[in-house]
């Protein structure tokens, strides 16, 4: 599949701002299964600094400021993506998920190693015995690892209502397991934390998904969104992706951005401003195939 991804993000302020200093990752990543042909960024005003570099990650990351005073900041970022669909993940032919967990303990491997660093708790992500206990419904003794996980991923997509007006950035896990409903953000950093929370390697996902209208209705431009999903580690078949909003295994129809231990590693922009008081913020995201 080839996709023309357009992100606009539109700051207004109610007085002028002075200075803007910003880190975007609003750059696809490349992946096995994803190719990113072109890409722009268009800034409004124009920046005074403005440079590009890898984070820790390996994501994208690009820096810029605006140093002219200024109502209103418009970034526009655009791309050509093409994705493949994943090779299929047998998930019954998985290890047993404490074999995997042991292993990442244990094993002095690069790619275990790299992977470990997932499994600790992070800003977003704490450990939680109350969400451990939650998974473990999923995690039997000696259950398949991928088995498990979609197990697991079902249940939040049925037990969790999407409520966009539930929760907030700063939302912590705890509430949104109480309250039973939250955001695609908040649905997988709960997933992780109940992988991390059992020892398992997880990490955060961002990027878009490919929406498609209702039957008989139009498409709208610009009602496509950002979007987060879970990848958790299997040795051997490498990272394996699901969506816990939509109960789904990530494909196709999921463009990658960038990953981290959570949102606050990868979020599509986040900066301080000089000035500025009142502000509004509209994004608008449209992604169609080319």
């Amino acid at each position: 599949m080839l996709y023309q991804i357009t992100h606009t993000t539109t700051y207004e302020y109610s007085a002028s701002v002075t200075l803007c200093q910003n880190l975007a990752h609003l750059t696809p990543r490349e992946t096995a299964e994803q190719h990113c042909r072109q890409t722009m960024l268009v800034i409004q005003p124009q920046p005074a600094i403005l440079s590009s570099r890898a984070d820790y990650f390996g994501n994208q990351l690009t820096f810029f400021s605006v140093q002219e005073p200024h109502r209103t900041l418009s970034i526009t970022a655009s791309h050509e993506v093409e994705v493949s669909p994943r090779e299929a993940v047998d998930p019954a032919k998985t290890p047993a998920w404490e074999a995997v967990r042991d292993r990442l303990r244990t094993s002095r491997d690069a790619t275990n190693l790299e992977a470990y660093q997932f499994a600790f708790p992070s800003r977003h992500v704490p450990f939680s015995g109350e969400l451990a206990d939650y998974a473990r419904v999923s995690f039997a003794p000696g259950r398949p690892l991928f088995e498990a996980v979609l197990e697991l991923t079902e249940r939040i997509h049925r037990e969790f209502e999407y409520d966009p007006k539930s929760t907030t950035i700063s939302t912590p896990i705890s509430e949104v397991f109480k309250q039973r409903r939250g955001v695609c953000q908040d649905f997988s950093h709960l997933q992780i934390a109940c992988l991390r929370s059992l020892g398992l390697a997880a990490r955060y996902v961002s990027g878009y998904l490919r929406t498609m209208p209702q039957p008989g209705k139009p498409r709208l431009i610009g009602a496509d969104a950002t979007h987060a999903w879970v990848s958790v580690f299997c040795p051997d078949a490498g990272w394996l992706d699901v969506d816990p909003t939509n109960n789904v295994q990530p494909s196709d129809k999921h463009l990658v951005l960038g990953w981290g231990r959570d949102f606050e590693d990868v979020s599509p922009l986040k900066g301080v401003i000089l000035g500025g008081e009142q502000h509004s913020v509209l994004v608008s995201v449209d992604v169609v195939e080319a």
